[in-house]
């Protein structure tokens, strides 16, 4: 074995160790970077409960969010709302009696999609779904709220944290704007796309604004 060769061989694995080290530093940054973002969001001290007002066609709804009780639901809902991502969508689950949904689809029923965000189950942080509070909507699984909510028009106790059993975690509660609530309540509904209680004319978000940034 010539030294030629030897040499060839030791900077072989040299460049190799180099590259390998270059992709650990580059992933360490990129994991960093993501937990970066996530901790914004989850460092926020309000002074005040942050209010904000979702502008619909049928009026506006403020409400009052609750980041002491429900602050991983609270975090996440601000991130969505600086992002602008409820602009557009409608309510898409309209219930008489029971409740009005959003924060999933465009208008045609069309879902928007969106890089995965599940928020751990607050539920028990003691708020109740009773009339004109504002919960998350999620799965069978607990712990799989993402992007829509909805606002309870009656008492639901149902949905509430039982002893053993997660519930549907409420963050907020509607403090202005109950006509334009009862109204998308009583609008006229039907089955579209394999889905109960969509509204036969679009009820569009044409925009959700914080009110009273920190």
């Amino acid at each position: 074995m010539n030294a030629s060769f030897v040499h060839r061989k030791i900077t072989t694995k040299m460049l190799r160790v180099l590259v390998l080290c270059y992709a650990a530093l580059a992933f360490s940054t990129t994991v960093e970077s993501a937990t970066d973002s996530q901790r914004k969001g989850s460092d926020r001290v309000f002074n005040e409960n942050p209010r904000v007002v979702i502008e619909t066609t049928e009026g506006n709804i403020e409400i009052e969010l609750l980041p002491k009780f429900a602050p991983k639901h609270v975090n996440n809902f601000l991130d969505l709302v600086e992002k602008e991502f409820y602009s557009g969508l409608i309510f898409h689950r309209v219930i008489p009696n029971f409740m009005i949904q959003t924060g999933g689809y465009e208008v045609g029923v069309k879902y928007r999609t969106h890089d995965d965000n599940m928020v751990p189950n607050e539920s028990f942080n003691g708020l109740k779904n009773k009339r004109f509070s504002v919960a998350a909507a999620r799965t069978d699984d607990p712990d799989s709220a993402d992007t829509q909510f909805y606002i309870n028009v009656v008492d639901n106790p149902f949905l509430d944290a039982q002893p053993s059993k997660p519930g549907y975690t409420v963050f907020g509660r509607v403090i202005d704007g109950f006509d334009a609530v009862e109204r998308i309540e009583l609008t006229d509904t039907r089955l579209r796309m394999g889905m109960a209680g969509v509204p036969e004319q679009p009820i569009v978000i044409s925009a959700v604004k914080w009110v009273n940034p920190q």
